[in-house]
């Protein structure tokens, strides 16, 4: 496995953030919210190779609660275990905080994040009917927790 560092994401390293969404995501998020999301407090990171953004991670806390909102790693770099050492770093940051649980929503057509997420202990709790957009409408997000 490769050692990745991280730190925390700075407004200047959006467009490559972009640049990495827009390659991986049909449907992908804007500079908009990335800007927000670090503008209002979000635990924002980017995980680094060699200086290179090579993945990427939003998390938001409350009131006991961690919810990943994003979590993306370049293409080239998938399959490499990257995004296992990423949502490891978003649970402990959520642990932190003094969350007592993470949650996330994924398509269930994105088999191999379903799949990384069952391996770190993730459980399937609900599912949201029509949340993402998808080609032809919308597609359900499935929801997963982890009990810290």
């Amino acid at each position: 496995m490769q050692q990745i560092d991280f730190r925390r994401m700075h407004p200047t390293d959006i467009p490559t953030v972009m640049q990495i969404e827009e390659s991986i995501y049909e449907f992908p998020w804007t500079k908009g919210i990335f800007t927000d999301c670090i503008r209002v407090g979000y635990d924002c990171w980017v995980a680094t190779l060699e200086d290179m953004i090579i993945a990427y991670g939003v998390l938001s806390s409350a009131a006991q609660e961690s919810h990943v909102l994003n979590l993306a790693t370049r293409h080239t770099h998938q399959h490499q275990g990257i995004g296992r050492q990423f949502l490891h770093h978003l649970i402990d940051i959520a642990r932190l905080k003094s969350s007592e649980i993470v949650l996330l929503e994924v398509r269930p057509s994105n088999q191999a994040a379903i799949k990384l997420y069952e391996s770190t202990g993730f459980n399937e709790i609900g599912c949201r009917k029509a949340y993402y957009p998808a080609p032809n409408g919308k597609e359900d997000a499935l929801i997963f927790a982890l009990q810290l």
